[in-house]
């Protein structure tokens, strides 16, 4: 169990907070790059670590994120006009470019430098991906942008999508580095030993801390004489790389394809959750069928949002639609979706869990390591120093992976070769 200080100090995530400082050392997503589809559209209000900020595309299609006011006299800028390489408040006319620099104050006498003294609050930005990057930390601890495989992957072999998940940030990451919870929630068949993590619930958990994070092994016994290994990498502060479902040994889903979470503060209460996934063969692009199919067996296919949102239709309004027939007879949980039924739990649980009260045991190794290391990246900042992870040079080369192995054999060894980027 943590602390209510401990508690505390990684679930907060406002500006001064120890955890929402922690995440302003880091380049995080904003938004989708489709959010904004156009140069000179409209704003797009964005939250982000408890701040409201403004997105726009500017004229040469570059992306600014800004505060969602006019420092004039705090006028709202999503009423603002997006023109000429710059965003216009309707109060008085003050325009404003990406990085903040009034660029024009018509308001004020021709020959006035006014202008000069003032600065809308102003985050850079990236793209990569298909989604819009931010950093929101101090400019002297600014690393490099973000350069993950997925990131390099050819947008014909890439996939990205984005849900609203209704609690902090912290349960949603705990339940996506929680292996041994997927023999549960996740059974889709009731009665059927088939699947191999329903072969073993209980399931050798190994963590291995990194220079970035950990990565964590979770071994599965198939039978006398072989072993299932799934290997995840944990990125801090937020970032949860996992490899597919055994598509090397036969599975329903035969693309060779990573996917992860990035789970993303948008206050205390309140998380963006982007899931990512890309083929590593050149040869095997995503297509937009293929995953479309992958979305709809996690409960995020176009048609199960509330239109014009991120936010699912089943949803914590009305009990995730879960059908106890079907709990009783087909599935464990009644609930359709794999990660609906995860936002399910992690919604129950409250917009912070009381982490007080919990009892934790030896499948909870790989969410003990991360709070320690959340802790640790947290007194780093505190002190003044970089916090692991933070350089794009740890993490462009890692990869997750899984596969059917000998009993007797060192996943390690087997694993070496396919555990290292090659786009």
């Amino acid at each position: 169990m943590l602390s209510q200080e401990d508690n505390d100090r990684l679930t907060l995530v406002g500006p001064g907070q120890p955890a929402g400082e922690l995440f302003r050392r880091y380049w995080i997503p904003a938004l989708l790059s489709s959010e904004l589809p156009e140069n000179d559209g409209a704003p797009l209000r964005v939250r982000l670590l408890g701040e409201d900020l403004l997105a726009f595309r500017d004229s040469m299609g570059r992306v600014g994120l800004v505060d969602s006011h006019c420092p004039h006299r705090g006028a709202p800028l999503f009423f603002g006009r997006n023109e000429e390489c710059g965003l216009r408040c309707i109060y008085h006319g003050w325009k404003f470019d990406t990085e903040g620099t009034c660029v024009d104050m018509p308001s004020e006498p021709d020959d006035s430098r006014f202008r000069e003294k003032v600065r809308l609050k102003a985050y850079p930005t990236v793209e990569r991906g298909g989604m819009v990057w931010t950093y929101m930390g101090p400019p002297e601890s600014q690393p490099g942008p973000p350069d993950f495989e997925w990131l390099r992957a050819p947008e014909t072999h890439r996939h990205i999508s984005k849900v609203y998940e209704r609690c902090n940030y912290l349960q949603a990451l705990e339940g996506g580095l929680d292996s041994s919870h997927s023999s549960f929630v996740h059974n889709e068949r009731l009665g059927d030993n088939q699947h191999l993590r329903n072969r073993d619930k209980s399931p050798v958990i190994e963590v291995e801390p990194t220079d970035y994070g950990f990565r964590a092994s979770s071994t599965r016994r198939v039978d006398d004489e072989s072993r299932y290994v799934r290997v995840y990498n944990y990125v801090l502060p937020s970032n949860q790389f996992r490899a597919g479902t055994t598509q090397r040994t036969g599975g329903r889903y035969p693309v060779p394809k990573l996917d992860g979470h990035i789970w993303v503060p948008i206050d205390d209460h309140h998380t963006w959750v982007y899931n990512w996934a890309y083929s590593y063969d050149s040869t095997t692009p995503l297509t937009p069928e293929y995953m479309e199919t992958w979305d709809r067996k996690d409960g995020r296919a176009p048609d199960e949002f509330i239109p014009g949102t991120f936010e699912l239709k089943q949803n914590i309004f009305n009990d995730y639609q879960i059908d106890r027939d079907v709990q009783k007879t087909k599935t464990f949980s009644g609930i359709k979706g794999v990660n609906t039924q995860d936002y399910a739990l992690q919604e129950g649980m409250g917009p912070i869990v009381d982490r007080t009260r919990e009892h934790l045991g030896t499948s909870d190794r790989t969410v003990i390591a991360m709070r320690r290391m959340l802790l640790e990246a947290v007194s780093a900042v505190e002190q003044g120093d970089r916090p692991k992870g933070a350089d794009p040079a740890l993490t462009s080369a890692i990869r997750p992976y899984d596969d059917v192995i000998s009993a007797d054999a060192d996943w390690r060894e087997v694993f070496a070769g396919e555990m290292i980027a090659k786009w």
